[in-house]
């Protein structure tokens, strides 16, 4: 069922814009604090898995658990966020959000702060802290929920290109602000964790006096909580489980090129942590800087193109990324042009990434009855933390299975040659009234 059209504005009558501002400053929040951690998370541990006298390989697993698990609880709690909100409202549900992020990064910050005698204490809190956050970041769906109420359908692609720039701005300043920060506190282990809890404690203060609840009154609640039957449900409507696969297939594909890109730097260009740094810094930027063109485009291409287009920048950017992969197989070259092409390819790719996220978002938020906005946005959040799980694991994985590095990007560019397949079908559903 098509959404209809409806107003602009929240049930307040508030301006949109403050719903907006504070949908940024969850998806940004989270974001931020996800970059802030995750650059020193792996360093943070190492004593005390040293003090447990585990091999590498339990050490990659504990590390590689400490990653994942956050994705997974995003995974496993997303609809539950959206499904809620559709029955208690969009507010509650995001300040809950907020204060749980509060809570679970001081909670990491503490965790660091233990001797590594008590190493196992240490790792324990660490890892509850990350699923309390992965729980908490859940809300993404909600966030676009409350786009959905917020714009009409005409305007909705422009309004979900907002999560796509928050995203992007905190992937970017994310480790700038770990590694500037961390000098207000004598650079002690658990400044990044106080950093991450008190943004989000700002984020909380400024939700709590602007937003106002912008599900309408007189919505019909939802009746049912959140279950695999519900889920199942969303998969069945008309067109959306579609939209649903080719969000999670096109995560899949850009997450083999996340995961591997340090290894990738290093073995192409003999990039140290500093280069590494500045890499992840321009991916984020031109993520943040494609979200923004994305927003005018949307004035003037419907979704559907926008998809079709981000798709194949997507393969011409991670099919040369693999080019350069090849070239630089029998050792690291220092600069030139294949680290100039590295760059325009990463650039394309990422633009691509910026085009399909708000495409597919307003495209499953047009299809979707206005009372279901939270529970089928949650779902597609779902499948792009699943996404994000196992992309990583793949492209680990096939990294090392040539001596070219070039089979994580072999897969992406066919994964996503599945999916350009699948648009034109989309398209010709989606024109259906």
């Amino acid at each position: 069922m098509a959404a209809s059209s409806t107003a602009a504005t929240p049930a307040d009558g508030l301006p949109s814009r403050w719903p907006l501002l504070v949908v940024f400053l969850v998806v940004f929040i989270d974001l931020l604090g996800f970059g802030i951690v995750l650059p020193v998370m792996p360093r943070q541990v190492e004593p005390y898995l040293e003090a447990l006298r585990l091999g590498p390989l339990a050490r990659g697993g504990v590390i590689g658990l400490l990653f994942s698990v956050f994705s997974l609880m995003q995974f496993l709690f997303s609809p539950v966020w959206g499904r809620l909100s559709d029955r208690v409202g969009r507010r509650p549900m995001l300040l809950l959000s907020l204060a749980g992020s509060v809570v679970c990064y001081a909670l990491y910050g503490w965790a660091v702060t233990f001797p590594p005698d008590r190493a196992t204490t240490a790792i324990g809190l660490m890892l509850a802290a990350r699923i309390g956050a992965g729980i908490a970041g859940a809300s993404v769906g909600t966030a676009a929920a409350v786009i959905a109420d917020c714009t009409t359908p005409e305007n909705r692609a422009r309004g979900m290109a907002l999560i796509g720039i928050a995203f992007g701005a905190g992937f970017t300043l994310g480790p700038l602000i770990a590694y500037c920060g961390l000098g207000l506190f004598g650079r002690q282990p658990w400044g990044v964790g106080a950093i991450a809890s008190l943004l989000s404690a700002v984020a909380f203060v400024i939700a709590c006096v602007v937003f106002r609840e912008t599900r309408r009154p007189g919505s019909r609640p939802a009746r049912e909580y959140p279950g695999l039957s519900r889920t199942a449900a969303v998969l069945g409507l008309p067109t959306v489980g579609g939209l649903v696969l080719v969000y999670f297939l096109s995560i899949f594909a850009f997450a083999n090129f996340e995961a591997t890109l340090a290894r990738l730097t290093k073995s192409a260009f003999g990039m140290g942590d500093d280069g590494n740094f500045l890499v992840f810094a321009f991916i984020g930027l031109m993520l943040m800087l494609a979200g923004g063109m994305y927003r005018p485009l949307a004035k003037r291409l419907p979704e559907t193109a926008l998809l079709a287009g981000g798709v194949g920048l997507m393969i011409l950017g991670l099919a040369t990324v693999g080019a350069v992969a090849w070239c630089t197989r029998a050792g690291p070259v220092a600069g030139g042009p294949l680290a100039t092409l590295f760059y325009a390819a990463a650039a394309v790719a990422v633009a691509g990434f910026a085009c399909v996220n708000p495409s597919v978002s307003a495209l499953i938020s047009r299809r979707t009855d206005p009372e279901r906005q939270g529970e089928v946005l949650g779902v597609n959040q779902s499948f792009a933390s699943l996404g994000r799980i196992l992309g990583p694991l793949a492209g680990s994985l096939l990294f090392d299975l040539h001596a070219s590095h070039t089979l994580p990007f072999v897969a992406a560019v066919a994964v996503l040659g599945g999916v350009f397949a699948l648009v034109p079908r989309l398209r010709r559903a989606a024109e259906r009234p």
